[in-house]
């Protein structure tokens, strides 16, 4: 798959990270930026990945900042985008097995490396079950 990744400055320590471990999974990066610690404004790289997901230039994406929640409102902001911010794997499970989430937003001052990591498996590897979950998503998507 081809995943987009993007942090503000609290989330690139981490972004670093997982993009070494996505990439040994076989997947595809898009590295949309930050590149430093330096302070920057999430905003701007939340909506650059949502553009990527809504012109299905990638498959999947993976927003980090701080808490993950500023990160999922914007994202969010973009419609055929479904962000979900997740704190444990049974998250990450449910909101693409039932949400068919295409963003997974991490805060890095919340999760730790090694759970980060755990939570990003489960959201690559989980499948949308479709069925009665199609026309919920379906609402989302268009109110």
């Amino acid at each position: 798959m081809k995943i987009a990744i993007a942090s503000d400055h609290g989330g690139f320590t981490l972004k670093q990270t997982l993009i070494e471990h996505i990439k040994s999974l076989g997947h595809t990066i898009v590295d949309l930026g930050t590149d430093s610690t330096s302070s920057v404004d999430y905003p701007d790289f939340a909506h650059k990945l949502a553009n990527e997901i809504q012109t299905k230039s990638c498959d999947l994406g993976v927003l980090i900042c701080g808490t993950g929640i500023g990160m999922e409102m914007t994202a969010n902001r973009h419609g055929g985008v479904r962000a979900a911010n997740c704190t444990n794997t049974t998250q990450a499970k449910l909101t693409r097995e039932h949400n068919n989430a295409n963003v997974l937003c991490l805060g890095a001052r919340i999760v730790g490396e090694v759970l980060a990591i755990d939570v990003v498996n489960v959201f690559l590897t989980t499948q949308f079950e479709g069925g009665r979950h199609e026309k919920r998503v379906e609402k989302i998507d268009n109110p």
